[in-house]
């Protein structure tokens, strides 16, 4: 079997498998819910490939929940996707992925988001060049310690079966990346990032890609179950919207799913699919001091190891 013939048989398990992910967690969520299904908006691109968007809104717990798998194809890489390896500048690609964020209603649910992809970059006479990425974040509006515990519990479990140094580097790269330079500023309290994973070959990447994705759901619904019936006000909302800005901002200006979706002509709805439904902006705003919303910058939006002391 010829090297071109290996990675698009790779291509299809991924393919398989990502359609399958998200199938499992849009029902999941809906059964959360439990009174809004997905909407889905299969579309194509010119340039080749597509995707399937599924987004739920106005439901009972979900604001705003978009579950997106895409594979897409081209002849250059965009510019977001060579920043850190040059040399694969001007090879066409292929990229399939599914990327989600979710919004609740209740301002004590946090905002989640998760994303897994698969690249291939290609080039005439020469072999093609494949890796992986992904991870998931979290992003609480008030912050709980056995939510961020639990949380970075579920991350870890995702890296232990391949070895102990994969959940620091990762929680940290998280960390690293997930932080507004602008405001001096985490988005929230962090979880899993990598990107560029192709050592140990390719069955061990994609086994690891599957771990991440299959330790979402039994990370994230434990804490919107212990969380969805808690009352809150005007106050805790107007802190939520005050709060997404930050998520607004991060999404526009450094990510690079974002960006990559962008340039490489994706469909506009689909990567902006996760900006929050309502949004504010203050100025110069900064909560009262021994307040809920003053703790969340002090203790959450600081990078800390939330596991110490845990087993």
């Amino acid at each position: 079997m010829t090297e071109k013939n290996t990675v698009n048989e790779q291509s299809g398990q991924v393919r398989e498998y990502l359609l399958k992910l998200q199938d499992s967690i849009c029902s999941a969520l809906e059964k959360i819910d439990g009174t809004k299904q997905f909407f889905e908006d299969s579309w194509s691109r010119d340039e080749g490939g597509g995707g399937r968007s599924r987004v739920m809104e106005g439901g009972t717990v979900f604001e705003k929940a978009g579950v997106n798998f895409s594979h897409v194809y081209g002849t250059q890489l965009p510019p977001s996707a060579t920043a850190a390896r040059p040399e694969l500048a001007g090879r066409g690609f292929q990229a399939m992925g599914v990327s989600l964020v979710i919004h609740p209603h209740n301002p004590y649910i946090p905002t989640s988001h998760a994303n897994v992809r698969f690249f291939i970059a290609e080039k005439e006479g020469a072999d093609p060049v494949w890796w992986f990425g992904g991870g998931f974040d979290l992003t609480p509006y008030y912050g709980f310690e056995e939510d961020a515990v639990h949380w970075h519990q579920q991350a870890r479990e995702a890296c232990i079966p391949f070895g102990d140094d994969v959940y620091p580097r990762f929680k940290k790269w998280c960390d690293e990346y997930f932080y507004l330079k602008h405001r001096d500023e985490a988005r929230g309290i962090g979880g899993l990032f990598f990107d560029d994973l192709n050592e140990g070959g390719f069955e061990r990447c994609f086994s690891f890609m599957q771990s991440v994705g299959g330790h979402y759901l039994p990370a994230y619904l434990p804490i919107v179950e212990r969380r969805k019936e808690t009352r809150y006000g005007e106050q805790e909302k107007t802190f939520q919207r005050y709060r997404r800005g930050r998520y607004v901002e991060f999404n526009l200006v450094y990510d690079r799913g974002t960006l990559f979706g962008l340039q490489s002509g994706g469909r506009t709805e689909a990567i902006l699919m996760s900006l929050p439904p309502e949004v504010s902006w203050r100025y110069d705003w900064h909560p009262q001091a021994g307040t809920p919303e003053a703790e969340l910058y002090e203790s959450f939006l600081k990078p800390r190891d939330w596991l110490a002391g845990s087993t």
